[in-house]
């Protein structure tokens, strides 16, 4: 059961939240050796080398790649490129750690000072980027125990897999603000390419760095570092309990400890763990057998050309430019299958000026809407679902055009969803059309209103849920097929003639 987070006192202080953010990269091969970094399925230590095992008198080579990665995301986040980067060794023993150090980067990263603008409940933000650096991962301990005897297996296939961090400076005031701040994060490394970014696989962590302080103080207080959180649900909990908990050790006349913490997510609590480090505990001294590395304007220049179109540029061309309402086109664009989708069914529709605003708020529905559903209904992503722009621009055509009522096209763009089929060939295969056959419809209509004379006067009478009725009759008589919107109009028609 979750603990209590209210706190009576919570109006006297205020939160200050920074996060670090470790994402592990899309390259073929590790940091710095030729083993893949596809870890994930392989059985424990088998991919493995020399090199990530940490045996003497091997030399590292820096991934060219994982460098490209972090430039790139250093632009994406407004960040300075150093034009001189190098990297360094941090020291310290753990099990997971069989060199007894890790490469990474201290004082001269990738990238430095930069900008991530993003929005908490429609309400603009933004937090200001400490650093982007590599570094590699380290092994992974798996503990084992049946009550009486524990014991830990090491699997070093997860070694030198490339890591990037991104350092925030403390600019959050809430768990809300954090939490939107990572989903912007994720979105735009997403969107270059440069990680999974997937927080319940590993390949996306936080760490929060939380204090409070009495409300309108400029000091920092004792920072406390909240670890093992893996999802947004996660990290909003921790550090809205966290908050919480400082707040209260305060009002009660108490002191914070400097530490770092982890939250037991059954519990609903964080816990102490150990002291928190200073850099200088570290012992970090320039990497000896990798040469400082120079990052030439050429080959930033060329990582900038690459970049995509990044989420806030597309939000605002979805607002601007199809008339995406806000709140939808930040929907779409969390996700870039979901934003390269309904560019892609707006440019199959060949549509111009209004139409294409038409087609493209229409398609933003659907996606946002009915195939959602169908994502959300298997914990499925787009981007591992086949569902083809040119079949979703039919379908919309068809249900444009009435051959397909809204809830027939929802029949259709399951099994589009599950099969990849076109639309027509399964409307025709499964009878699914709508009747807009002018002369049919009014066939039905004629016999609904000759075979109905109470509901009738009921409607000249002035009740108009009469009118429901005969539309019923009508759907009824087509079997479902007539257009109802045709019919309604139709009825109409036809009842005032009779007055």
């Amino acid at each position: 059961m979750a603990a209590d987070t209210t706190v009576t006192a919570n109006v006297d202080y205020e939160a200050v939240i920074g996060l670090e953010v470790h994402s592990q990269l899309l390259t073929r091969s590790k940091m710095f050796c030729a083993c893949g970094s596809g870890y994930q399925d392989a059985p424990p230590n088998t991919v493995v080398c020399s090199v990530c095992m940490g045996m003497p008198g091997v030399l590292p080579v820096v991934n060219e790649r994982a460098v490209e990665i972090a430039i790139a995301t250093g632009l994406a986040l407004n960040c300075t490129i150093s034009e001189l980067t190098k990297f360094d060794r941090k020291n310290y023993p753990y099990p997971d750690l069989m060199k007894g150090y890790q490469i990474s980067q201290y004082d001269q990263p990738v990238a430095y000072g930069g900008r991530l603008d993003f929005e908490v409940d429609g309400e603009s933000s933004s937090v200001r980027i400490t650093r982007v650096h590599l570094e590699e991962d380290v092994a992974k301990l798996l503990h084992r125990g049946d009550g009486r005897e524990s014991y830990s297996l090491l699997d070093i296939n997860r070694a030198g897999v490339p890591l990037m961090e991104i350092v925030s400076e403390p600019d959050m005031r809430s768990a809300d603000e954090a939490r939107a701040y990572l989903v912007a994060l994720r979105s735009i490394l997403r969107y270059i390419g440069a990680s999974t970014a997937n927080m319940e696989e590993g390949s996306f962590r936080c760490d929060a760095n939380v204090s409070v302080r009495p409300r309108g103080s400029d000091a920092l207080g004792s920072k406390v570092e909240v670890k093992n959180m893996n999802s947004f649900r996660s990290v909003h909990s921790a550090v809205e309990y966290e908050i919480a908990r400082q707040a209260r050790v305060k009002a009660d006349g108490g002191t914070i400890t400097q530490e770092t913490r982890g939250w037991v997510e059954d519990r609903g609590v964080t816990v102490s763990q150990r002291s928190k480090e200073y850099a200088s505990d570290y012992r970090y001294f320039p990497e000896p057998d990798l040469p400082p590395l120079a990052i030439g304007a050429g080959w930033v220049s060329r990582v900038r050309d690459g970049l995509p179109e990044l989420p806030a540029s597309r939000k605002a061309r979805f607002v601007s430019d199809y008339g995406i309402a806000s709140a939808d086109a930040e929907l779409l664009v969390s996700s870039k299958a979901s934003a390269d989708l309904l560019d892609a069914v707006v440019d199959a529709s060949q549509a111009k000026g209004k139409a294409r605003r038409k087609r493209a708020r229409a398609a933003g529905n659907w996606i946002n809407g009915e195939l959602a559903a169908l994502l959300n209904a298997e914990g499925a992503a787009l981007e591992d679902k086949r569902v083809e722009p040119t079949h979703l621009a039919q379908l919309l055509d068809m249900v444009d055009s009435g051959a397909l009522s809204t809830g027939m096209g929802r029949t259709v763009l399951e099994e589009m969803y599950n099969t990849g089929r076109d639309p027509r060939k399964i409307a025709d295969e499964a009878g699914i059309s709508q009747i807009s056959d002018t002369d049919v419809v009014r066939a039905a209509v004629d016999q609904a209103v000759a075979d109905n004379p109470q509901p009738v006067a009921d409607y000249l009478g002035g009740k108009e849920t009469a009118l429901r009725f005969l539309v019923g009759q009508v759907m009824k008589a087509t079997r479902g097929k007539a257009n109802p919107q045709m019919a309604s109009e139709m009825l109409r028609d036809k009842l005032e003639s009779l007055r």
